[in-house]
Formats: C-alpha cells, sequence, structure tokens
C-alpha cells in the first residue's frame, strides 16, 4: 500500500495551532477577521474612522476633510460612499437621516467603531514607538538590495 506523506506544515505544532485558529477566525474572504483587516488597511476606511472619531459629519463635510488631511489627495465622491457603507455593514458607522426642507444624512462612529478604535489607536502607538527602527531597517535593505 502506497503512503502518502502528511502535508508538512502538520509536522510543525505551531503552524499547527496556526490553522485550528484560521479555522476558527474563518478562512473566506468576507469572514470578519479578513475584511474587518482589508478594510483597515485600504486606501482610505482608516483615516474615514479617525475623523469620524472627532465628531458627525455630512458626506460633502467629510469629503473635504478627507481630501484635505489625506495624504492620498482627494476621495471621489463614489468611493466615499462605498467606503461609508462598508464600515456601516460591518458596524462601525452609523448613518442617520435628518429630515428637514433639504434632507441629508449624517454619519458618526458607533460604540463598536470607537472600540475598534481604541485597539488601533495601540498598534499606532507601537509604530510611533518604533518608527527609527523601521525606517533604519528599509534603509539598511534598500542598501543590500542596491549591492546586490
Amino acid at each position: 500500500m502506497l503512503k502518502i506523506p502528511e502535508p508538512a506544515w502538520k509536522q510543525v505544532p505551531g503552524l499547527v495551532a496556526l490553522v485550528d485558529e484560521m479555522a476558527r477566525d474563518g478562512r473566506e474572504r468576507d469572514d470578519p477577521m479578513r475584511e474587518i483587516f482589508a478594510r483597515l488597511g485600504d486606501r482610505w476606511s482608516m483615516l474615514i474612522l479617525l475623523v469620524l472619531r472627532t465628531g458627525t459629519y455630512r458626506h460633502a463635510a467629510l469629503k473635504r476633510l478627507i481630501g484635505e488631511l489625506g495624504a492620498e489627495g482627494k476621495i471621489s465622491q463614489r468611493m466615499l460612499t462605498l467606503r461609508l457603507r462598508g464600515l456601516e455593514r460591518d458596524g462601525l458607522v452609523r448613518q442617520t437621516q435628518i429630515p428637514s426642507k433639504a434632507p441629508h444624512v449624517e454619519y458618526d462612529l458607533t460604540r463598536l467603531g470607537h472600540d475598534l478604535l481604541a485597539q488601533t489607536d495601540a498598534l499606532m502607538g507601537w509604530i510611533r514607538a518604533h518608527g527609527d527602527q523601521i525606517a533604519e531597517s528599509r534603509r539598511a535593505f534598500d542598501r543590500r538590495q542596491i549591492e546586490e
């Protein structure tokens, strides 16, 4: 009888534990673990969350602020709408309809959004504390690449 060897990762306890964690967290593209990390790493969502932490904004004001504060330049109305919808779908942002002569909507952070930013503050603090080391590592890496 032919014995088929186990995958190599099954022989490394740390990798077995990692695979188990990944299975619990979800491996599908739209599972929260993957989706939230992807959302925080996209071009605009983190900045939107940080701006909304400062208050409640109408769409036009949010668009203007994102354009002024971001290093990416202006955000299109379509992209802002898509990002806000995604953040709202995840429960991080709330849209409120304001009835008036000229109805409009306002956006603010939910409790879940504030909780997420509290966690990202720790990560941003780590980046600030280690920024010099990261920059030096990048310079050393780039020098090695040029030398090769």
